[in-house]
């Protein structure tokens, strides 16, 4: 079966399923289905949806289907000495394209590189209707009007069935280094704000509690002038523990059935009101909590930070996992849940209760 035949059967499922008011549950690889509330349907398969449509190293814009493997993509890129800079996780090694975009999670390097949605250029989407649409393009100055192909990103598949993505990639640099330094979180992440400022070839900041650790990216006589600069100890395997980290693969992260919370917070925000054992990534900037929590307690703390908490993994998947936005916001949400998916047949509940 080709492509275009799956298209179109992928779009006929979703009209016969909204014509019987029949809930859909899209899948890519279900590395990600512990993510947002469990929405119960029949299973829509992206997986034999897949492949590179088009690849244009020198333009540095890829288009994939998708159910195109993370690891298909990676090796694609790494043949030029490129990569995706917004390093989308592969939990239990797996994932694909659809679900990295649909979930618009992000890996490390996110405040250096940018987020899943600033990278997108443009995609195909099947809406609530069965109507196969196209948005945006492959240049990033082609979007007049509503930027949809964004907007898609983090929508977990509430809004439309994605089937194909083009993005932007960036080169891969010519070396890494990982730094640990004794020195506390507080301590830490200013410091890592002055250095970035101060020119420092920073793409990962993080701290387990005990130790700071920053990935530094770039040339040979760069990274060594920083390295003088800053001191610390230098980790002998750098991919491997920046990895971990993006894949939830360190030991905070594997502590049985215990819920894992995510803490977004503004830039060098005191965190000390919230308690506990934490994992920070992203300089400060997402923090990760073990165990039982309060959700409403939790969520207003962020609030008042000026951020905003969820429960990532773990917990009541059949309660808001998500941190509700205000009225009118939530209130944009439902007009858009009603304009692309009027049936509501799509991940429905995904997000909230009733979108």
């Amino acid at each position: 079966m080709t492509a275009s035949d799956i298209s179109q059967e992928l779009a006929a499922r979703v009209g016969d399923a909204a014509n019987a008011g029949t809930p859909l549950t899209i899948r890519g690889a279900g590395s990600k289905l512990f993510y947002g509330r469990r929405a119960d349907g029949e299973t829509l398969d992206l997986a034999p949806h897949a492949g590179i449509v088009n690849y244009e190293p020198t333009e540095l814009v890829l288009t994939a289907r998708a159910g195109t493997p993370l690891a298909d993509l990676d090796q694609a890129l790494a043949a030029e000495g490129q990569r995706m800079p917004f390093d989308p996780p592969r939990f239990q090694g797996a994932g694909t394209l659809g679900g990295a975009i649909a979930t618009g999670l992000s890996g490390p390097g996110r405040p250096w590189s940018g987020a899943a949605r600033d990278l997108v250029l443009g995609m195909r989407l099947i809406n609530g209707r069965g109507e196969h649409m196209r948005f945006g393009g492959e240049v990033m100055k082609n979007v007049a009007g509503y930027d949809v192909s964004r907007l898609m990103a983090g929508a977990l598949g509430t809004l439309g069935v994605l089937t194909e993505i083009s993005m932007k990639v960036l080169p891969r640099p010519d070396e890494e280094i990982c730094l640990s330094l004794d020195i506390t979180p507080t301590e830490g992440f200013q410091q890592t704000d002055q250095w970035f400022r101060g020119g420092m070839p920073i793409t990962g900041s993080a701290h387990d509690g005990e130790r700071l650790f920053l990935r530094l990216s770039g040339t040979a006589s760069s990274l060594k002038a920083a390295e003088q600069a800053i001191g610390g100890e230098r980790l002998a395997d750098v991919a491997g523990w920046w990895d971990a980290l993006r894949d939830h693969e360190h030991d905070f992260f594997a502590q049985g059935d215990q819920p894992l919370w995510r803490i977004s917070l503004p830039p060098l925000t005191d965190a000390s009101r919230i308690d506990g054992p934490r994992f920070y990534d992203w300089n400060g900037q997402q923090l990760w909590l073990r165990g039982n929590r309060d959700t409403s307690t939790l969520q207003q703390i962020a609030g008042e930070l000026g951020g905003h908490a969820m429960c990532f993994r773990g917990g009541d998947r059949s309660a808001d996992v998500f941190q509700p936005p205000a009225s009118p916001v939530l209130e944009l949400h439902r007009r858009l849940k009603q304009a692309f998916d009027p049936a509501g047949v799509l991940n429905p509940g995904r997000l909230y209760a009733d979108l």
